[in-house]
C-alpha cells in the first residue's frame, strides 16, 4: 500500500505511481546466488552507498561476531579521542586472553598506535585498554558501543565487550546480524566523520610503534587476507571465537560502486578459507550484477507535472482560471541523506511515486511545495523531490475586483 503524501492542504491526493524499466537487460538465472552457495550460516551483502541490501542469507539471525566487534571499538575510540591521548594499562586490560600485545600493567601507550595493534593483530588486550580509557570503563565503554549502534540504524545488536570476546548478561548476549554488521561496516568507511583515519589504518599492510617511554618495541602485520585477493578491496576484519566460528566483514570499491559483505558463522576449524570463498563470491556477485542508475537520468512523466489550479487566485480575466506551472527540485534539507542513484540488477525496476495538488489555495508564492516526486524500489523510498510553483499567483482582493470590473465595463461601453 501506497501512503499518500502529506500537506498543510484539506484537499486529498491521489498518488499515482509509475513504472520505470531498467531496459538494459534481463534476468538472468545463471548470475542468481542461492543460500547453497555459500558456507556462512549468515551472509550480506550490502550497497554501501545506499545501504540497500543486495542479498540476504538469514541476515536478520542474531549471532555472536567475534572480533569483528573491533570494527566498532575502533570508530568509537576514534570518534571519541585524539591520536596523541596516552592510555595507561589497567591490570584487568593485561590479563586477556589470546590472541595478544601482551601490554603489562602501568605501561603507556599512544592511542594512535594501539589503533593498529587492534586492527591489523586483533589484540583483545588492546581492544580493553583503549575502552577503559575512553569510556572509563568497559561497561562504560560498552555504552558508547550500543548508543552508537542504534544511531547507525541497527536494530537487533548488543556490544558487552569491545574485544568480541563471547560474554552474557542480565541483558542479553554478545552478538549482531548480518545486516547490522554489514551497516556498522558501510558507517565506518562512508559516513563517519572519522572514515579517512579508519580507512588508513585498516589498510595499513604493517606497523611498527613503541611505548611511550620506548622501552618495549612491536610490529604489527595486517591479517586482512582479502586485501590482496581483489581488485579494489577496501577493508575488513576477521573474527573468530568457539561460539561465533569464523567471522568476517568487509568492503570493496570498484567501478563507482561500493560494497560491503558481512558473514557470520562462516565455518569452524579447519574451514578458516570458507569466509575468503564466500565475500569473493559475493563480491564478484554485486560486482557483475548490479549497475548504477543516477535518478536524475530517469525521465519524468509530464503529464503528471502539469499545472496546478489556483483557487481564488487573480488572472488576467475575470472569467479564466488561475493555475501555477510546476517544477521538480531537489530538497535542501535532505540533499545529504537522498542518494543521487542507486545499483539495481538488470531486471530491478525503479517506481515513481507522483503526489500532488490538483489544486491549492491562493495566495501562492513562487517555490511554494505543491507535492512530491518519490523514487522506490523493493516499495521503500529512497529519493525524494519536492514539486514546487513556478510563479506565485496572488488572491483575489477588492482592489483586484474593481479594476477588472471597469475595465470590463469601460471596454464595454467603448465596444
Amino acid at each position: 500500500m501506497i501512503v499518500p503524501f502529506k500537506t498543510d492542504y484539506k484537499e486529498n491526493i491521489k498518488p499515482k505511481v509509475v513504472l520505470v524499466k531498467n531496459k538494459e537487460g534481463i534476468k538472468d538465472e545463471n548470475n542468481s546466488m542461492k543460500e547453497k552457495d555459500l558456507y556462512a550460516k549468515s551472509a550480506v551483502l550490502l550497497d554501501a552507498d545506499s545501504n540497500r541490501v543486495l542479498y540476504n542469507k538469514n541476515g536478520d539471525q542474531v549471532l555472536p561476531m567475534a572480533s569483528t566487534t573491533k570494527i566498532m571499538t575502533c570508530i568509537v575510540v576514534l570518534e571519541n579521542s585524539k591520536p596523541d591521548e596516552i592510555v595507561k594499562v589497567s591490570q584487568y586490560a593485561s590479563s586477556m586472553p589470546d590472541v595478544q600485545l601482551n601490554i603489562k600493567e602501568g605501561e603507556k601507550y599512544y592511542i594512535k598506535d594501539l589503533l593498529y595493534s587492534l586492527m591489523l593483530e586483533s589484540h583483545n588486550d588492546t581492544a580493553v585498554a583503549l575502552a577503559e580509557h575512553v569510556g572509563g570503563t568497559v561497561e562504560g565503554f560498552a555504552d558508547l558501543m550500543n548508543k552508537k549502534a542504534k544511531e547507525i540504524g541497527c536494530k537487533h545488536t548488543y556490544f558487552i565487550t569491545p574485544n568480541g570476546l563471547d560474554k552474557t548478561d542480565k541483558n542479553g548476549t554478545h552478538s549482531t546480524t548480518g545486516i547490522d554488521l554489514a551497516r556498522i561496516m558501510s558507517y565506518c568507511i562512508k559516513k563517519s566523520p572519522k572514515s579517512k583515519e579508519f580507512l588508513k589504518i585498516t589498510r595499513e599492510p604493517n606497523y611498527s610503534f613503541a611505548s611511550v617511554d620506548g622501552k618495549r618495541s612491536f610490529t604489527c602485520t595486517n591479517h586482512n587476507a582479502f586485501l590482496r585477493m581483489m581488485d579494489g578491496a577496501l577493508s575488513g576484519k576477521t573474527g573468530f571465537t568457539n561460539d561465533a566460528g569464523y567471522c568476517y566483514v568487509g568492503s570493496l570499491r570498484k567501478d563507482k560502486k561500493t560494497f560491503v559483505v558481512a558473514l557470520l558463522a562462516c565455518g569452524w576449524p579447519n574451514n578458516r578459507t570458507y569466509k575468503w570463498k564466500d565475500t569473493k563470491k559475493l563480491m564478484n556477485y554485486g560486482l557483475s550484477n548490479y549497475d548504477y542508475k543516477k535518478f536524475q537520468d530517469m525521465k519524468l512523466d509530464k503529464k503528471e507535472l502539469k499545472p496546478v489550479i489556483v483557487k481564488n487566485g487573480q488572472t488576467k480575466e475575470i472569467d479564466d482560471i488561475a493555475t501555477t506551472n510546476v517544477r521538480v527540485i531537489e530538497n535542501k534539507k535532505q540533499k545529504k541523506d537522498n542518494k543521487a542513484g542507486i545499483l539495481l540488477k538488470k531486471d530491478e525496476n525503479v517506481e515513481i511515486r507522483y503526489d500532488i495538488k490538483d489544486e491549492v489555495e491562493a495566495p501562492i508564492e513562487e517555490g511554494d511545495k505543491v507535492g512530491t516526486v518519490e523514487y522506490l524500489v523493493d516499495e521503500k523510498v529512497w529519493k525524494t523531490c519536492s514539486v514546487v510553483a513556478m510563479n506565485g499567483v496572488n488572491k483575489i482582493d477588492f482592489e483586484w475586483c474593481y479594476k477588472k470590473v471597469m475595465r470590463k465595463f469601460l471596454i464595454g461601453n467603448f465596444i
